[in-house]
């Protein structure tokens, strides 16, 4: 979420994964407690406008003398009343070991295991219907070493809380496994003891058939970020395969500055029409991609029953949307098509835990304005932007 303060940077609108990340994390190194409470105010409030009541974010940059970022984002949900399930995310190979991002925002292998435990004990709640949950999330196979992979999982299973990472999310990323530990990313997950219902994974983008096989066995959760994926010309995630061979595929906005519009209902659109791209006209619909958003959000957060749908035994949190007017004059046969191939469109109410957060698409807060401003200035700062 603190991407959105680098959101549509202009050196990087062109670039691919790897020189769009090795651009951006010097930006990114000056992150601070205003800075990720701001950034997460901003990305909520935006996702709940597009329908959204529940989100996770990965924060794997801890810069030194940064202050306690994850706990700023906790109460930049509070204050919303969003559903939260942020990661304690790290990173612990640096540049000069041979990963990408500078020295400057990594951390030691213990540091990243003692704060997220602390991370856990502070902040986790493992009840029925819980607002705050917390996962451990080393950044990516380019960032951290496979020790911290390892410990990370072991930790996680003592602690019970899920994990989370990104993986295989494009050609530039297998040929780093291949090169660094001899092995495709699927191999590398399955030796570090991440196959597993307790993960799930960012983007997914270039598993082969028998590790799409593989994966769902594991019951393994992944979250499907088309637009960022699109952006930065990663490839097509094969959902539909993910999807039949039984992993839990749901949805990510992915970072602001690969994605740029934190909007669900947008994702949603996108998933479906590349579904249609990849597997043909019939394989991408409108209730596939609702499911997704739904239900298969849920099962990447191991909350199936509890999240992401209107059952007895599940939480309050509804997404109501309006389909009148202009955009859906003449969608009257088939509502959930209409919903999602009409429009742009917001949600008309979002309701979290049986409180309004969204009320006929504006937010119930009265601190919109103030937390704008306040953007636009760290926003500036960070950019290195001088009026």
């Amino acid at each position: 979420m603190y991407q959105n303060l680098t959101r549509a940077f202009p050196p990087m609108t062109n670039a691919a994964l790897f020189g769009w990340l090795q651009t951006l994390y010097p930006l990114w190194s000056t992150l601070d407690e205003e800075a990720a409470h701001v950034s997460a105010w901003v990305g909520l409030a935006e996702l709940a406008l597009s329908g959204c009541t529940t989100s996770t974010d990965h924060l794997y940059v801890h810069p030194a003398g940064g202050g306690d970022l994850l706990s700023a984002e906790i109460m930049a949900a509070q204050d919303l009343g969003m559903r939260f399930h942020p990661t304690r995310g790290s990173m612990s190979l640096s540049q000069k070991d041979g990963g990408l991002p500078p020295d400057n925002v990594v951390q030691d292998h213990d540091v990243i295991l003692a704060e997220s435990q602390r991370s856990v004990e502070q902040h986790h709640d493992a009840a029925h219907g819980a607002m705050v949950r917390i996962a451990l999330a080393p950044c990516s196979p380019f960032s951290v070493t496979k020790q911290l992979m390892t410990e990370s999982g072991l930790l996680a299973e003592k602690l019970d809380v899920r994990l989370h990472t990104h993986f295989a999310e494009n050609s530039e990323d297998d040929a780093f496994s291949l090169a660094t530990f001899g092995c495709r990313p699927t191999q590398y997950l399955e030796d570090v003891g991440w196959c597993t219902d307790r993960a799930w994974v960012a983007h997914c983008v270039m598993p082969n058939h028998d590790e799409i096989q593989q994966l769902g066995k594991a019951k393994i959760g992944v979250a499907h970020c088309p637009s960022s994926n699109m952006i930065l010309s990663s490839g097509i995630a094969p959902i539909v395969d993910l999807r039949a061979a039984g992993v839990h595929v749901g949805l990510g906005v992915d970072g602001s500055s690969s994605a740029d519009s934190a909007s669900m209902w947008l994702e949603a659109r996108q998933a479906m029409l590349l579904a249609k791209l990849r597997n043909g006209a019939a394989a991408g619909t409108a209730r596939m991609s609702l499911e997704i958003a739904t239900r298969g959000g849920a099962g990447c957060l191991g909350r199936i029953g509890e999240i992401g749908e209107i059952s007895v035994g599940a939480v309050g949190d509804l997404a109501i949307w309006s389909l009148t007017g202009v955009a859906f004059a003449g969608a009257v046969a088939d509502p959930i098509e209409a919903w999602l191939r009409c429009g742009p469109t917001g949600a008309k109410h979002t309701i979290v835990h049986g409180k309004l957060v969204v009320d006929n698409g504006q937010l119930v807060s009265n601190k919109v304005d103030s937390m704008l401003a306040l953007h636009r200035t760290v926003a500036k700062r960070m950019q290195r932007i001088v009026d």
